[in-house]
């Protein structure tokens, strides 16, 4: 079965789409099949993988989304490009930018990204999606397709206000049109050590939201080799495979799959106790 993780913080700046590029392969590592998906205008996850001018690919997320508002047939692995480390993209462009403000006049305007990842979605283990730095329609329509979120909030600024308003963005959501979607954590990402500031920050993230919502034991070290990945178009298991952000994203990878198994566990005792 399919999980589908939203990776969202309408911050920009906090490592999302890192995070989604090294929890993707990390993933891939444990020999799952995974699928990025780019729902962000910027193109930032289809650039830190290598295709470095996304703006000119054939086939894109956007052509996807059009063709489904419009009803039209499309290949289910239309557009999919193919990592060398073993991971699925569905690239993200400029055209995105369009996409949502044609979202604004259609009916189920909400949920046209969960059409599209549900008819691609068997085929992996799990869709990781990379969103806009915006609470904007295609966002919702990340929330409304996932089955769970993952926040990354940067160590150096502490951006309560923002939280505060994802948080309620997620709820509405939940509420109003994906009823199990859930948090699975907080991550904290871009730790300084050398500094107080950082280790005060996650100190005050774990104190003023650790009782609603998990915190992820592992932090994110700040490193320039983490930067350059996107540059080179790999991973930081690639870029830097002894480096501290390496260990950190394999521990937290690790994390996410207890999570999951954890749930998946859950589930089927449910189902025995029916």
């Amino acid at each position: 079965m399919s999980k589908v993780i939203a990776l969202a913080n309408q911050k920009g700046g906090t490592g999302k789409t890192t995070t989604t590029v090294n929890l993707g392969i990390g993933l891939v590592m444990q020999d799952k099949k995974v699928l990025l998906v780019d729902a962000d205008a910027q193109g930032n996850l289809t650039d830190s993988l290598g295709f470095h001018e996304p703006d000119n690919l054939p086939a894109s997320l956007a052509t996807v989304l059009t063709k489904s508002m419009l009803e039209e047939p499309y290949e289910p692995g239309e557009g999919i490009l193919h990592h060398a480390e073993g991971i699925d993209l569905m690239p993200g462009n400029i055209e995105l930018s369009a996409i949502e403000v044609s979202l604004v006049n259609i009916m189920s305007r909400e949920t046209v990204l969960r059409s599209y990842i549900n008819t691609v979605k068997e085929r992996y283990d799990y869709v990781l999606i990379d969103c806009m730095p915006s609470l904007g329609m295609m966002t919702i329509n990340a929330l409304a397709a996932a089955d769970s979120v993952i926040i990354p909030v940067q160590a150096h600024y502490l951006p309560a206000k923002g939280m505060t308003q994802l948080l309620q963005t997620i709820a509405r959501v939940r509420r109003q049109i994906n009823p199990k979607l859930t948090i699975d954590g907080v991550l904290v990402t871009m730790v300084d050590n050398r500094t107080n500031f950082a280790r005060d920050i996650s100190f005050i993230l774990r104190r003023d939201y650790g009782d609603k919502l998990r915190i992820f034991q592992t932090e994110i070290p700040l490193s320039i080799r983490a930067a350059e990945t996107s540059a080179q178009g790999k991973s930081i298991y690639l870029h830097d495979p002894h480096g501290l952000v390496a260990k950190a994203y394999e521990a937290f990878t690790k994390e996410v799959r207890d999570i999951d198994e954890k749930q998946r566990k859950r589930q089927h005792q449910a189902g025995l106790s029916r």
